[in-house]
């Protein structure tokens, strides 16, 4: 690639791209199968922290065999929601992997919430009972979304319970989703009552430090598979002693991150998703085990999408042409 000009993806142009979720999903399993081997480079992620419990951080990554080489510099802010704005926002910049120039730049918000679905889904794909059919959805915002679409194209939910702190989320998450996917959805008054009745728990608020856990012992029924997409906010210690299993995305980013103070009673992971998907460790391996995917969203998820998205946006004549 030896053009000197690069391509502007705004967030309407990148969600105007419409890569389904199967394909996403696909790329991350084929990202992290090559994560397993040990041909993917990627650091830790380093982050900066100008408020409590928000975060700026910067994902760098490469995947030789994708030629996908960039870095996704994102926030994520818990009181956005009082001003009107995303809990989530940044950028997304692609490099050419011969000569090092920025070809596209895009807007995350998008990305970040659907592989990060993706992710929930392929883990479970190793590590819930495939005949799993209800889920229970813990924080109805844009990750109780996309983990619950992404879940409901590997497997046949015939039920959901839905749960929010905010009693008019919790309406309009059950009327959307319902309509969007043709799946009964109840919403429930408490916590417990969406996490007894389910087989597959999704756990989606901000991500705290210091949180203040509702789930207890017993409330995940044996054989459950849970998401902690929110760490372990949503998850008592006593709880996570239960699990058989819990899995991370990163053993390097789990161990960075309880090196600054996070994960103080979580159970070190006995294997990242990349072991997993290369058959290194084992997934499931009876139906009676609790297991748990803690991942905590890496770059290689969004190297491995974003070049896609750049590759149907040209397709589609989609975005803005700039000069470096």
């Amino acid at each position: 690639m030896s053009s000197k000009k690069l391509l502007y993806l705004s967030r309407s142009d990148v969600e105007s791209v419409a890569l389904d979720i199967e394909t996403i999903i696909s790329l991350l399993e084929e990202a992290f199968r090559l994560k397993g081997q040990g041909l993917v480079e990627m650091p830790p992620k380093p982050g900066i922290h100008t408020k409590p419990d928000a975060f700026i951080h910067a994902m760098p990554a490469y995947i030789p065999k994708l030629k996908s080489a960039g870095i996704k510099w994102v926030s994520g802010y818990p009181e956005n929601y009082k001003h009107g704005l995303p809990y989530i926002s940044g950028l997304i910049l692609l490099n050419d992997v011969e000569t090092g120039l920025p070809y596209v730049a895009m807007d995350c918000t998008w990305i970040t919430a659907y592989r990060t679905g993706a992710a929930t889904a392929l883990s479970a794909k190793y590590l819930a009972r495939p005949d799993s059919q209800t889920i229970g959805i813990l924080a109805c915002g844009v990750q109780g979304r996309t983990n619950l679409e992404a879940l409901a194209s590997l497997f046949k939910i015939k039920r959901v319970y839905a749960y929010d702190i905010s009693g008019e989320a919790q309406r309009k998450y059950v009327k959307e989703m319902s309509g969007k996917l043709g799946i009964e959805i109840i919403g429930v008054d408490e916590p417990r009552d969406a996490v007894v009745k389910s087989e597959i728990v999704v756990t989606s608020g901000p991500i705290l430090k210091n949180p203040t856990p509702t789930i207890g012992r017993d409330w995940l029924q044996p054989g459950g598979f849970a998401s902690a997409v929110d760490f372990d906010s949503y998850w008592k210690p006593e709880a996570l002693l239960q699990f058989d299993k819990i899995s991370t995305d990163d053993h390097a980013q789990f161990k960075y991150y309880k090196s600054i103070g996070y994960f103080c009673a979580t159970p070190d992971p006995y294997a990242d998703l990349g072991e997993i998907v290369n058959g290194i460790k084992p997934g499931r391996e009876r139906g009676d085990e609790r297991t748990m995917a803690m991942n905590l969203g890496l770059a290689l998820e969004d190297m491995a999408v974003a070049p896609e998205i750049y590759r149907r946006a040209v397709e589609k004549g989609v975005g803005t042409w700039v000069e470096l």
